[in-house]
């Protein structure tokens, strides 16, 4: 092999390319964490902070300006771009910006290790970006595993916490299971395509006459490991535990929203990609996982007493919603209504974790039951789920409304006609338990000597610490208007998102 050829004008085309600024910032920002936690011997904080709120700015702003500028590939074919892998990108940087500005508080309160959270936030962040991108095989997978591993050490971060350990066991175990999966699932396709790893050349080799067999069972490898990712029923396990079990809320609120963001980019790149050809094989079995994802996760957050808990069924049918805009499968409207929910979810997800984060450091709580009469104590908090919750449950006129109107009926007139109908059904199911706790909060009567009558100090938080209310309750503000601003202008947003091309 000639290593000089190899190594020569593609590399450095690849490293210098501006195409790959954002990524670039977010790996800069890291290494500043790194060297500056070592020199300072994690005694600076607040140098910590700062580098990493001006690389992430500087990210999400260099994905936005990149958005629709070009579209081609670059450097072996293996890391292609175009305007949907710029859109999730963007989201991406988001998810990270906003879940670093929800854990200021929480990390000078609680006294636990800013530089790690910051570490793996920024890794995770790094690799969905290069997720977004990846054209082949390798690379997709490597890409993939950078946010899964990452996730799977920040559900460890307290490293003292029973429940943090076990599930970060849990999570550690299942996502093994779920690459061996996937792996085996892209061997299949690999071999059978003759050796290809360049997505759109497998899908060139794979042919179903000659291999029937082998093809739906590396589809069905293939989507048993990613829906592992976002927590599809029936891979979704690990996730009430986790959100659980992981004392951190903004580290919980980094697992709501970073795995919604990558399932639509996983599954349109892989089958999609893989087997254009195949639309009936595959979109009977992403149906069958949304479909069941979204039944299941609302029926039992019905039942649930921990808000973290309670959060994370929701999240699991929330990711089905948003596979209905992958079934659809049309770049102009299904794929644009996906853009848009997912942009709308971000919004509302981490605006209801800034206000579990914000109670639970005053309280000390997770108990549903002590949000009982909050209005009395906290009006912020309680106009944040008043604005928020009814968007996630769908009720007009916040912007889950219309996001998921814009939604179901691109997902109807592409023929989902069994998710569509289950996810209407659903909604429905969602509202009971959104509306319960804002019943509760307002009318809700505590009989316990407990946390919602009066205020107590969080175990994790150090007493010496007077909290500061303001950051977290301004994000709350910011997002809670969000949501509402997102809806009444959405009909801009679709018309941006309609110009997304895959």
């Amino acid at each position: 092999m000639n290593y000089t050829n190899f190594a020569s004008p593609d590399l450095f085309l690849l490293l210098g390319n501006p195409s790959i600024l954002p990524e670039r910032v977010l790996i800069i920002g890291l290494i500043a964490v790194i060297v500056t936690d070592l020199s300072n011997k994690g005694r600076n904080t607040i140098l910590l902070h700062r580098i990493s709120l001006i690389s992430m700015p500087i990210s999400v702003v260099a994905s936005l300006c990149q958005w629709g500028i070009h579209s081609g590939s670059i450097a072996f074919e293996n890391y292609r771009i175009s305007n949907f892998s710029y859109t999730f990108r963007f989201f991406t940087s988001i998810c990270s910006l906003l879940s670093v500005l929800l854990s200021v508080d929480y990390i000078r309160c609680s006294k636990t290790v800013l530089a790690e959270f910051l570490f793996f936030v920024l890794t995770a962040g790094s690799g969905g970006m290069v997720l977004r991108r990846a054209n082949d095989l390798v690379t997709l997978y490597v890409a993939l595993e950078f946010p899964s591993l990452s996730s799977c050490f920040l559900s460890g971060y307290t490293k003292r916490d029973i429940r943090s350990n076990e599930a970060t066991t849990k999570f550690l175990l299942m996502g093994g299971a779920s690459s061996s999966f996937l792996l085996y699932g892209f061997s299949l396709s690999y071999g059978i395509s003759g050796g290809q790893l360049q997505l759109d050349q497998i899908a060139g080799g794979l042919s179903l006459s000659q291999y029937p067999t082998v093809i739906r069972t590396s589809i069905a490898f293939i989507a048993a490991g990613t829906a592992f990712k976002p927590s599809l029923v029936p891979f979704h396990q690990w996730t009430p535990d986790i959100y659980e079990g992981v004392s951190p809320t903004p580290v919980v609120a980094f697992f709501s929203v970073t795995s919604k963001v990558a399932a639509p980019v996983l599954f349109t790149r892989l089958f999609g990609l893989i087997f254009p050809h195949l639309p009936n094989e595959w979109h009977i079995v992403v149906g069958l996982l949304a479909t069941s994802s979204m039944i299941l996760g609302n029926l039992i957050a019905v039942t649930q007493i921990s808000m973290k808990r309670m959060l994370a069924y929701p999240s699991i049918s929330q990711i089905g919603y948003i596979m209905i805009g992958v079934l659809a499968a049309d770049p102009e409207n299904g794929y644009a209504s996906m853009i848009t929910y997912t942009f709308i979810y971000i919004l509302m997800n981490l605006g209801t974790f800034a206000r579990i984060t914000s109670f639970g450091l005053r309280t000390g709580t997770d108990n549903i039951r002590d949000y009982a009469g909050l209005y009395m104590k906290d009006p912020v908090l309680t106009f944040s789920p008043v604005l928020r919750s009814p968007s996630l449950g769908g009720i007009p006129p916040p912007s889950g409304f219309f996001g998921k109107l814009y939604l179901f009926r691109h997902g109807w007139k592409a023929g989902s006609y069994p998710s569509v109908l289950a996810a209407l059904v659903t909604s429905v199911i969602s509202i009971y338990y959104y509306l319960k706790i804002i019943k509760l909060m307002f009318t809700g009567k505590n009989g316990r000597s407990g946390a919602s009558t009066t205020y107590i100090q969080n175990s994790l938080v150090s007493p010496s610490i007077s909290i500061s209310k303001s950051s977290i309750e301004i994000a709350t503000i910011i997002r809670a208007l969000a949501s509402i601003l997102s809806g009444i202008l959405i009909d801009p947003i679709i018309g941006i998102t309609r110009n997304t091309l895959f």
